[in-house]
């Protein structure tokens, strides 16, 4: 169809490691603050569908937050998988994602474009339904 492509994810995490984005597989990108009560509420949904589809690549958006924080309560939730800090990624969804809406969390399918998005907190109904219909693409 006529989607959106994705930008390249690519820079440090809160944990201090350097992580990039191959496109080819299913990405749920979730853009969040620690700060953002939603966004902690969400956060063991995602974590449970991280470990529910282990060859979809999630992948966290730090925005607007302090990322000491972030990192501490990813650090005390286990959170399995990375979060970047590198906001200018965020402009490159422009495009697909709302500006100053969190939670935001968005699907992008195998080739790297934006095939879905939830805005507010997602459910393991709603966001499965989403991986689903991309993985079976």
């Amino acid at each position: 169809g006529n989607r959106i492509a994705a930008p390249a994810m690519s820079g440090m995490t809160l944990s201090g490691k350097n992580f990039t984005f191959a496109k080819g597989k299913v990405a749920v990108v979730n853009v969040w603050a620690s700060w953002c009560s939603p966004c902690r509420a969400e956060e063991p949904t995602l974590s449970a569908l991280s470990q529910k589809y282990s060859d979809v690549q999630f992948i966290g958006i730090l925005t607007r937050d302090n990322p000491v924080n972030a990192e501490a309560f990813n650090r005390k939730r286990g959170t399995p998988y990375p979060t970047l800090i590198d906001d200018s990624i965020l402009s490159g969804f422009r495009k697909s994602l709302p500006a100053n809406a969190i939670p935001t969390t968005v699907v992008i399918d195998r080739e790297g474009k934006v095939a879905s998005r939830i805005s507010g907190v997602v459910t393991v109904a709603s966001l499965s339904q989403l991986i689903e219909e991309a993985l079976a693409e």
